[in-house]
């Protein structure tokens, strides 16, 4: 066996490496994309095989979670021709936070789920659009 020099570094990387890995296979499990459009910030969340009864969505201070869960299909247990061949979708529950800014209307966030994607929508806040002032053209008195 080699002997490998004093490295106090390779640890940490190797930690570090492993929480970046798992971080990575939950944003894998629930893929999302985020986009704006006009007045309002789309959240699309892939969420195949999950039934809409077991999300669940919610905002803790400026913190919104998504929760879901895929059962695993059991194969009859009766019939002796059944075996798995390949098992390679992941099952359990899932959950992913995303960090909300300010000037969102958290409490008129809307959700919807077809066809696997969970869809949320989210406005901006009144008192975050852009908004002109008008110039009064009075004569101001001094005094």
């Amino acid at each position: 066996m080699a002997a490998h020099p004093f490295d106090p570094f390779r640890e940490i990387d190797r930690l570090f490496g492993q929480v970046g890995q798992a971080a990575a296979a939950q944003a894998r499990i629930m893929p999302m994309d985020l986009y704006r459009q006009g007045d309002v910030f789309v959240v699309k969340v892939d969420l195949p095989g999950v039934n809409s009864d077991s999300i669940d969505i919610d905002v803790d201070d400026r913190t919104l979670t998504i929760r879901a869960e895929r059962p695993p299909v059991e194969l009859d247990a009766s019939d002796p021709n059944s075996t798995w061949l390949s098992r390679e979708r992941t099952t359990g529950s899932f959950a992913r936070q995303i960090s909300l800014g300010t000037g969102l209307d958290l409490s008129r966030i809307d959700a919807g789920y077809h066809d696997g994607v969970l869809t949320l929508t989210i406005p901006v806040a009144e008192e975050a659009k852009p908004r002109k002032i008008s110039v009064r053209t009075e004569p101001v008195i001094e005094g």
